[in-house]
């Protein structure tokens, strides 16, 4: 099964939440703004790909970016994927459940982070 984690990151550029999956020996990360919640959409920023060693990693970052904890982890299934919408069902310590992210027509940076069915254990 592959894998996600949550990274709170505290950064020079402010807090925000790195939600990243494994894909592909990568991790496709999003800065998300805050901590999901269930049912409320957020909008958030795709990043480049991300080393797999932050599925493990918490603390200081190189170069001056801040500093990263775990949030959440767990493990993931697909439901769909493609350049412009990941269907995901989470099995996490807090989150369990579909999320949905989904690219900006216009701005392949912007996306759109839709727990729907997302849940706090």
């Amino acid at each position: 099964m592959p894998r996600f984690v949550i990274l709170r990151h505290d950064s020079p550029r402010g807090e925000h939440f790195d939600f990243m999956l494994e894909a592909g020996g990568v991790l496709k990360t999003w800065a998300l703004p805050h901590a999901p919640e269930a049912g409320v959409e957020m909008d958030c920023e795709a990043l480049a790909d991300h080393r797999l060693v932050y599925l493990d990693y918490e603390g200081p970052l190189s170069g001056g970016r801040g500093a990263v904890t775990r949030w959440d982890c767990g493990t993931y299934t697909i439901e769909n994927q493609g350049d412009q919408e990941w269907a995901v069902m989470l099995a996490g310590g807090k989150l369990a459940g579909r999320a949905m992210l989904r690219c900006s027509a216009d701005n392949p940076q912007r996306w759109r982070f839709c727990p729907a069915e997302v849940e706090h254990r």
